[in-house]
């Protein structure tokens, strides 16, 4: 963790920041407004603290960490410091940590923090103990209050934007995040059966991506220029197919025919369509996949 000379008394905003949602934002711009003209940084961990106590949990990511480095830099972050969470880190007192990390290794001057950031070994220090130490080593706290959007009384959080992904409730998934969720990866090859009825797609593995509810979207995908191009996606393992155990995100992109493979794309889902199901044969799955895309298409009025 080595920092810019300039970087050092930046205003940082502390935290996991996984989906950089409506209240990792606030967070971003209370940061911004008291950093009195000063660089204002991103101090994220990685791995996140779960992955390193979790090793085996399941997948729950809502972002890599390129997703979340640019996030946070529309969001109003001037630079991204990853802090490796590791066994060290992990049994620092909250104490040790404002002392060595915040003040000696960042030369913090102002900590935006969420109003329910965690630190320290076990979870042991929580805003209030994190403004003693402020006060003790030189450096200004900003508790930022849950976010209310006036759309509903449970907080944004990346746990209820989990919950949502996994319901298939994209518009309140959008709604929280402030965006459409997206999945990026690095297109592999597949069977290419689809292709053989006139529907090629882009096939990418979800990795440590929290699993969305397993079914067909109405999809948007940036092929690494800059252009969402509309599109119907299925997420799951192709149960009539059989033999995948790994889920894989499926993206036809609409009167499109370019070779992406071993091309990064990202996709956005947009749009439920319906819940992934096994077919009694190819040909009323082939039926079905056609029914799918002029339902994206209607979606997206193209």
């Amino acid at each position: 963790m080595r920092l810019p000379d300039d970087a050092r008394g930046a205003s940082i905003a502390l935290g996991n920041f996984d989906g950089v949602h409506l209240g990792h934002q606030a967070v971003i711009a209370a940061a911004r407004a008291g950093a009195g003209g000063k660089r204002v940084a991103a101090a994220v961990f990685e791995p996140h603290p779960r992955r390193f106590f979790q090793p085996d949990a399941p997948p729950f990511r809502l972002q890599t960490s390129g997703q979340r480095a640019r996030a946070l830099a529309t969001a109003g972050a001037d630079l991204i410091i990853e802090i490796a969470f590791d066994a060290a880190l992990s049994q620092m007192t909250d104490e040790a940590f404002a002392k060595d990390v915040l003040v000696d290794r960042l030369g913090a001057a102002r900590v935006a923090i969420g109003f329910d950031f965690r630190f320290g070994r076990g979870r042991m220090g929580d805003a209030a103990a994190l403004k003693r130490h402020g006060a003790t080593f030189g450096f200004d706290v900003e508790v930022v209050d849950a976010v209310d959007d006036g759309h509903d009384p449970e907080k944004v959080s990346s746990t209820a934007i989990r919950n949502a992904l996994q319901a298939g409730e994209m518009t309140e998934a959008t709604r929280l995040l402030g965006r459409p969720w997206a999945i990026e990866g690095v297109v592999i090859a597949g069977m290419q059966r689809a292709r053989g009825i006139g529907f090629p797609t882009a096939n990418v593995a979800f990795g440590d991506y929290q699993r969305p509810r397993f079914g067909v979207y109405a999809t948007q995908t940036d092929i690494g220029d800059g252009v969402w191009r509309p599109g119907v996606s299925n997420c799951g393992v192709k149960p009539t197919v059989g033999g995948f155990t790994e889920p894989l995100l499926e993206t036809h992109i609409f009167d499109f025919g370019a070779d992406l493979y071993g091309r990064a794309v990202e996709t956005r889902l947009m749009h439920f369509l319906r819940a992934e199901k096994k077919f009694e044969s190819f040909e009323a799955l082939t039926a079905q996949i056609a029914q799918d895309g002029a339902a994206a298409r209607t979606h997206f009025g193209v």
